[in-house]
């Protein structure tokens, strides 16, 4: 369950996220990211709920889903938990927690608001210094979201086309917040040394 108790609607936007145990990795490699994904997109499939944004970091991930029926997202996700939980320490050879707690989950109440989440989810590489910009990072699907080649079948692709009027104007829209964050960065640097 969630930790905080909250309705999924069909048809409304919802970020989830959570994080390892005391702060410890979730992926320790690339068959981790690949096979989380996988897990993930078998089990939200048949739900009937769409993944439109994803980012997945080395302790912690980020969501962005629309059920588009009414279901039990939270028995959906913890499924989905267990099941990677399970994999997980049987791959490592490991057992106990892997995860802080439940999932946490809040509710996108506005387009304003979605198109900033969208942008903090696709960003959490680059606020990790992790990478210097979002499209390096390869566990994510900021790639697509500024794809121009993509068609407009996909869920995340259509909600890009609601929010923006295109992959580069979603990559503006991204790409101006790094460079005024990097800017106001140089500048306290150099008032403050």
């Amino acid at each position: 369950m969630a930790s905080q108790e909250i309705e999924f609607l069909p048809q409304h936007y919802y970020h989830i996220y959570n994080r390892g145990n005391n702060q410890q990795l979730i992926f320790l490699e690339d068959k981790n990211y690949r096979f989380f994904l996988e897990r993930l997109r078998s089990v939200l499939q048949p739900a009937k709920v769409d993944l439109l944004v994803y980012c997945l970091m080395p302790n912690h991930f980020h969501l962005l889903v629309s059920p588009q029926i009414e279901s039990d997202f939270s028995n959906v996700m913890r499924s989905f938990s267990v099941s990677y939980v399970k994999s997980f320490n049987s791959l490592y050879r490991r057992v106990g927690h892997l995860y802080q707690g439940d999932f946490q989950s809040r509710w996108i109440e506005t387009d304003e608001y979605l198109a900033h989440v969208c942008r903090y989810i696709h960003l959490n590489p680059v606020k990790a210094k992790l990478v210097q910009n979002p499209d390096e990072w390869v566990y994510t699907d900021y790639r697509d979201w500024i794809s121009s080649t993509l068609e407009n079948t996909e869920a995340n692709i259509r909600l890009r086309n609601n929010l923006f009027s295109s992959g580069k104007e979603y990559q503006r829209f991204v790409m101006d917040f790094v460079d005024e964050r990097r800017m106001e960065s140089k500048v306290r640097k150099f008032l403050f040394g």
